[in-house]
């Protein structure tokens, strides 16, 4: 571990707290603006070409009941999501931790491939589940 310097530890900084201001920006916009009422966002392009949910379907409505402290109904909305919060709030910690130590991870290439491939598998299949039949209480 290295001692840093304050500027080189504001420098070190800057990408962890660009994230975080631009997630509370727009936490605050998806407060402001209810994903809730159909269209005021938009509306999700993988839906209207085919008709079915994608793995996101219902992350907006899932923050903006987060900002209103409603974590059931964010389940409610995208349950992959919610449950996704606890494990990139430890990264993300880990992440500015490091950065405020000054330091460096080398990343292991072939661990990384596993856990997006991980990743991967688990979206497609709540996206499947959550467009069956018997996954219906999956859908946003």
């Amino acid at each position: 571990m290295t001692l840093l310097s304050a500027p080189a530890r504001r420098r070190q900084l800057r990408a962890p707290l660009l994230l975080a201001g631009g997630l509370l920006a727009a936490s605050v916009l998806l407060h402001l603006r209810d994903p809730h009422r159909g269209g005021s966002w938009g509306f999700c392009p993988w839906l209207m070409l085919t008709g079915t949910y994608c793995p996101g379907c219902g992350g907006l409505r899932a923050v903006n009941d987060l900002t209103h402290g409603d974590v059931r109904a964010a389940a409610s909305s995208n349950v992959l999501f919610v449950g996704a919060l606890p494990v990139l709030g430890f990264f993300y910690t880990r992440w500015l931790l490091d950065r405020w130590n000054g330091v460096t991870r080398t990343v292991d290439g072939h661990r990384a491939l596993l856990w997006s491939a991980l990743f991967l598998a688990v979206a497609v299949g709540f996206a499947v589940l959550r467009n069956l039949p018997m996954g219906t209480w999956l859908a946003p």
